[in-house]
């Protein structure tokens, strides 16, 4: 436990991170992959060339120095990484590594004024929180390997099936090549894939979300292609695409994550995705019809035009014979070849208010797609006055 004083020398230190966090988690990561090479496959190198992973880290840390006299709320905050560290194989002798070089970046980087005593309070506070990932991430791990088919760690699995679902996204189907089952798992979450990316000369882990609901007999994820040149990301998913065909084998982690449709779900259900974050909903209404509940779900999809549109025949199947199920899909940017009625509901950006009238009564929203358009539905949830 922290003293006072610690924990104001902690909180005393949140601004500072606030302004200048971002630089010190580059000195963090620079240090800790230099010192420690092995550690850097276990990190996405996208997002370490975008920067993303130093900004998340930066936010998430003075976050966290803010609220170090009640931690608990950032209680789903720390679900969230515990389910990604699980995804990743991370196991309580990490910590130590990880603890070591970010008390050494405090000091090197604030100079003089980091005395000892805000050291030795930064460290008892690492060493809290670390009790709490590693508390939460063994009960994940035991989590699963009590599941029938579950694993710990990475298991090898072979490429099934791969079936282009547009232009731009291509599903994988993964059996394990042990012969055994795979795990149940919760619609809506992810597994890791970890492949050899030539241009980094190293194998990097990928989370994607589990695209159909779960079977005993494989795992499939729907992968996008991402445009070369344009971003660092998509580095995996494109090698993905490119050299992984039927028949390779692909080490995996068991499905992590805490975005998911409960169990014991009950109630009317609104899927509301753009591009590829039709995923997870795929796996989401998938589930929700095998329960076969009177309850109606509304799937709302959006995308740029009909060559990117993925699984429109299984959207048109449910449409026309599921009772329960409808669908709104609407096309940003025309083809010449798309057409209103049969390829796509409505031209233009998705826009709830238009629809507002065919949205049932007491539901729960999902939201998946890129950050700006999860952002405007909650925004148009809200208004609509949907309880957050």
């Amino acid at each position: 436990m922290l003293n006072e004083l610690q924990r104001t020398l902690v909180k005393e230190t949140a601004p500072i991170l606030r302004e200048h966090g971002e630089a010190l988690m580059r000195h963090f990561y620079a240090r800790m992959f230099a010192h420690n090479p092995e550690l850097k496959p276990m990190f996405n190198q996208g997002h370490q060339q975008s920067g993303a992973q130093q900004q998340a880290l930066a936010v998430a840390v003075a976050a966290y120095a803010e609220n170090i006299d009640d931690p608990s709320v950032l209680a789903p905050v720390l679900k969230m990484v515990a389910n990604k560290h699980a995804s990743l194989g991370i196991r309580a002798e990490h910590y130590p590594i990880v603890g070591g070089h970010l008390l050494s970046s405090i000091r090197e980087v604030l100079g003089e004024s980091a005395k000892d005593e805000l050291i030795e309070a930064w460290a008892a506070a690492y060493g809290q929180l670390a009790d709490v990932l590693i508390q939460m991430e063994a009960e994940l791990y035991h989590e699963t390997v009590q599941k029938q088919g579950g694993w710990s760690g990475w298991r090898t699995f072979k490429v099934a099936r791969k079936e282009i679902e547009s232009e731009e996204i291509t599903s994988f189907y993964f059996a394990p090549i042990d012969g055994g089952h795979v795990p149940s798992y919760l619609a809506g979450q992810y597994i890791t894939v970890k492949v050899f990316v030539p241009q980094l000369g190293m194998m990097q882990p990928r989370q994607y979300s589990l695209s159909q609901a779960a079977n005993p007999e494989f795992l499939r994820i729907s992968v996008k292609r991402e445009i070369e040149g344009v971003t660092p990301a998509g580095m995996v998913s494109n090698q993905l695409h490119d050299a992984v065909e039927i028949g390779a084998l692909i080490d995996l982690t068991a499905p992590n994550g805490e975005f998911f449709l409960a169990p014991e779900h009950n109630a009317p259900l609104v899927l509301i995705s753009a591009g590829v974050g039709i995923t997870p909903m795929l796996a989401m209404a998938q589930t929700a019809l095998a329960r076969a509940t009177e309850q109606p779900i509304r799937f709302i999809h959006a995308c740029r035009h009909g060559g990117v549109h993925a699984f429109k025949e299984w959207l048109e199947v449910q449409s026309n014979h599921a009772n329960t199920f409808s669908s709104t899909v609407y096309y940003e940017n025309l083809r010449a070849d798309d057409v209103r009625g049969q390829d796509f509901d409505i031209a233009g950006r998705l826009n709830l208010l238009d629809i507002s009238d065919t949205l049932p009564d007491n539901a729960d929203y999902f939201l998946c797609g890129p950050i700006q358009f999860m952002q405007a539905q909650k925004s148009a949830l809200l208004g609509l006055g949907i309880d957050a």
